[in-house]
């Protein structure tokens, strides 16, 4: 019984594989005959589009649900409007050849730039022309001449 089992098995396993083989002839057969297949048009895939929320009301960060990262830097892309009346001109030093002044307690020389603690908070000039009475500087891209007075 056991021997016929395994002729059954031989038989079967040569019937399946002279229809696999057969199975391919035809459709090598058909392919040959066939048009071939058109490429459709290149389609672009859809870009995605990003949003950075203003406040937390818009959308929220799925890493960090907690964070207020992403509305601070959509704060500090909207820079205020500096205050320039805040700024005082307090002194003069230096030689005549390399004139200084003194800006809110910084000192800078013609060219130099930096950040002014004021009362509205910091404001970053840059220092364009030191002259006899006055300094001209530059603020925002804008530019503002302070003048000296000699106050007690």
């Amino acid at each position: 019984m056991n021997r016929n089992r395994i002729q059954r098995r031989r038989k079967n396993f040569r019937l399946n594989a002279m229809a696999a083989v057969f199975s391919a002839g035809c459709a090598t057969v058909l392919a040959a005959g066939a048009e071939p297949a058109t490429q459709p048009d290149k389609v672009e895939p859809p870009h995605s589009v990003f949003t950075i929320p203003a406040d937390s009301k818009e959308g929220r960060d799925p890493f960090f649900p907690d964070s207020d990262r992403p509305y601070a830097a959509v704060a500090a892309a909207n820079p205020r409007v500096a205050d320039v009346t805040s700024l005082v001109l307090k002194g003069f030093s230096g030689s005549l050849n390399q004139r200084l002044v003194i800006i809110n307690n910084h000192t800078f020389a013609a060219g130099d730039e930096g950040d002014v603690i004021t009362s509205v908070g910091r404001i970053h000039l840059t220092c364009i022309e030191i002259k006899t009475n006055s300094v001209v500087i530059e603020v925002g891209g804008q530019r503002h001449e302070l003048f000296y007075t000699n106050q007690p």
